[in-house]
């Protein structure tokens, strides 16, 4: 059990250190400091919001996911089956 409970946690690092990067490069856009990989600013913001909108709906969809199997969740969060 332990084990799984690990890789789990691995799996939520990696969506979340691609937010930080994600709220890095906004941050670094909005005071104008250009990253190597991308040319213009607003692609860089662009990138940026991109990756924080990633992190932020696969750790969410994890706890969705995690909770519904758990019974935990609102009863409008739950899942019919049809």
């Amino acid at each position: 059990m332990t084990i799984q409970r690990f890789l789990a946690l691995c799996v939520l690092l990696i969506p979340g250190f691609i937010a930080g990067y994600g709220i890095k490069l906004m941050r670094d856009t909005i005071f104008q400091i250009k990253i190597w990989p991308y040319e213009w600013l607003w692609l860089q913001f662009i990138v940026g919001v991109l990756a924080l909108v990633f992190g932020v709906w696969f750790i969410g969809g994890f706890i969705l996911h995690r909770d519904r199997k758990n019974n935990k969740v609102a009863p409008r969060f739950r899942r019919t089956n049809n």
